[in-house]
């Protein structure tokens, strides 16, 4: 077993503090990386608080993982000691069913395994995520990085920006459509970027004037403060598609109002309740509501490459581990522009 260092949550009851745990040794088919750089989600918040479903603990949090390469397997042929290397949300799946031939992983039937809060395949020992000096991880499920960006801006892109690539691409989003993100956060941020890149009319939706900004300054063409009253009739019926990347409660009817015919309506954040749709608001314009999870391995991918083609990269405010607390408590409130990013060297 590999020694390692990470900080855990011992129970939904506690904070993260340092926790001493152990990897799975380096089989055939594995890569070890150093871990260099954390992003922190919001959903790393939400599991160790067990708010969405029973944790399995210590857990050991993060899926926005990039790093250096370390070892690797006798039968490995796409890493080599020195390289560059991420992992996002999920670190294996059976591989084997129709979706994950069709590179959907991340909906394999059999459920894919995730980064932390989850199993090993084999049922031996719980994942443990990137608040930790190293991860063991299936090849497969294992990406390059490049080395002409930020290492620690790149981070995030791993969920933040795959998960708003993700829909953007199977939707075929681009070059005249009128694209609305709604929310302006760690998700939103990368769905303008993003949103930009592929040649859409970009317009944020939020709640707070004071983002508007923020907003220009990523390339969003438009702004709409949602509790306007005016600037909300003056939308309705002019969106392509929505990108929902809100975790709160909000109106999903109002939203689905400002739809074209024929419009779509892409639920990335998850709120802590079910929202209840009207049926007439999906009726008058034969408007549809869907979701979206991460991407799969292939995509997320040409994700990155994409990225370093293009220069794109998250904004982060970076932070030593003991601040983790701190972090959290910043991120509740919206107070991070717009991710933040472990430095594991403070581990």
């Amino acid at each position: 077993m590999i020694a390692t260092k990470g900080y855990a949550a011992q129970s939904a009851e506690t904070d993260l503090a340092p926790w001493d745990f152990e990897r799975r040794e380096v089989g055939p088919h594995d890569v070890q990386f150093e871990i260099l750089f954390c992003g922190v989600c919001h959903s790393d918040l939400h599991q160790i608080k067990n708010d969405w479903f029973p944790g399995i603990f210590p857990m050991v949090p993060g899926h926005e993982i990039v790093g250096r390469v370390i070892k690797v397997g006798d039968h490995v042929k796409k890493f080599k000691v020195g390289d560059l290397a991420g992992t996002g949300c999920m670190v294996d799946s059976c591989q084997v069913c129709e979706n994950c031939k069709q590179d959907l992983e991340q909906y394999c039937l059999e459920g894919n395994t995730q980064t932390y809060n989850g199993m090993e395949r084999d049922g031996s020992m719980p994942t443990y995520g990137g608040y930790s000096n190293n991860i063991v991880v299936r090849e497969e499920f294992v990406l390059h990085v490049s080395d002409k960006l930020n290492l620690a801006a790149v981070a995030p892109l791993l969920c933040a920006g795959i998960t708003t690539y993700s829909p953007l691409r199977h939707w075929k989003v681009g070059k005249g459509h009128k694209l609305a993100v709604l929310g302006l956060g760690g998700l939103g941020h990368m769905a303008v970027k993003f949103g930009v890149a592929f040649g859409a009319e970009v317009t944020v939706l939020s709640t707070s004037p004071k983002k508007e900004e923020d907003a220009r300054k990523l390339g969003a063409h438009h702004f709409v403060v949602t509790t306007d009253a005016d600037q909300v009739a003056a939308a309705k019926g002019t969106f392509d598609f929505i990108l929902d990347t809100v975790s709160a409660e909000h109106d999903f009817n109002m939203y689905l109002s400002l739809l074209r015919t024929n419009g779509t309506h892409i639920c990335v954040g998850v709120p802590p309740k079910p929202a209840e749709i009207a049926a007439f608001s999906l009726l008058g314009g034969r408007k549809s509501l869907a979701g979206s999870g991460i991407g799969g391995i292939a995509e997320t991918q040409e994700m990155l490459d994409f990225c370093a083609e293009h220069n794109i990269v998250s904004d982060i405010e970076m932070i030593d581990m003991k601040d983790i607390h701190n972090a959290y408590e910043r991120m509740e409130k919206g107070d991070v522009r717009y991710r933040f990013v472990i430095d594991m060297a403070t581990l």
